[in-house]
């Protein structure tokens, strides 16, 4: 009798505090559906960073992206992309022929649908700049590009201002580079930064052209 006994009280432990492990489980469960819906609202672009006081870098912003953005109440945005052909896309130059001379035109990839339709929802300002790649050691320095977007980076009445490319590497690199330079930032302070975000995709002449860049002129 006694043993039985002993047996109902033990099971009823059991059941009880199997209760409360199903129950703290069950909390668990609902504060991790609540933080990953949080989150997923706040998602930040790949490679989002504060680069100073009013100026962000980030990749793309995709869709995902633009609750978090919302939040940081931009006024501008600052793209900087390479130029493809508006008519061959497979191309990164469109070719026409005058007198028998061969020309070469860069235009403008056009910016998402979407993208325009929250900055205009968001009264965000978009200044696009295209550049070419620098993957080759002697290629072409767009040094009028990034000094015409270091104009209005660094307008305080641009701020809050997000610079973005496609992967927030290579081109938002170099003109945060160069804006480090004119804060006369030294040179490897600046490296480190570039290739912080560059990673495995560091470029000799990204770097070679922030080296270059001319802060008196």
């Amino acid at each position: 009798m006694e043993q039985e006994i002993r047996k109902q009280r033990t099971d009823k432990e059991l059941e009880l505090k199997q209760r409360e492990e199903d129950e703290k489980n069950k909390n668990d469960t609902m504060m991790r559906s609540q933080l990953a819906s949080c989150l997923g609202q706040l998602n930040p672009p790949f490679n989002f960073a504060t680069v100073d006081n009013g100026v962000f870098r980030s990749g793309f912003p995709g869709s995902a992206n633009f609750s978090f953005l919302d939040r940081l109440k931009l006024r501008s945005i600052v793209w900087v992309n390479r130029w493809i052909s508006t008519v061959f896309f497979e191309t990164t130059y469109v070719y026409f022929i005058i007198f028998g001379l061969v020309f070469r035109y860069l235009c403008p990839e056009p910016y998402p649908e979407a993208n325009k339709l929250f900055m205009e929802s968001s009264g965000i300002r978009l200044f696009h700049f295209g550049m070419e790649g620098c993957k080759e050691e002697f290629a072409n320095i767009p040094d009028d590009k990034i000094r015409e977007a270091l104009k209005v980076v660094l307008d305080v009445r641009n701020h809050p201002l997000l610079i973005h490319c496609k992967r927030g590497k290579h081109r938002t690199g170099c003109v945060v580079g160069c804006m480090r330079k004119l804060q006369r930032w030294c040179l490897s302070s600046v490296f480190d930064v570039y290739q912080k975000f560059a990673a495995k995709k560091a470029r000799d002449s990204d770097q070679k052209l922030i080296e270059l860049f001319d802060t008196l002129s």
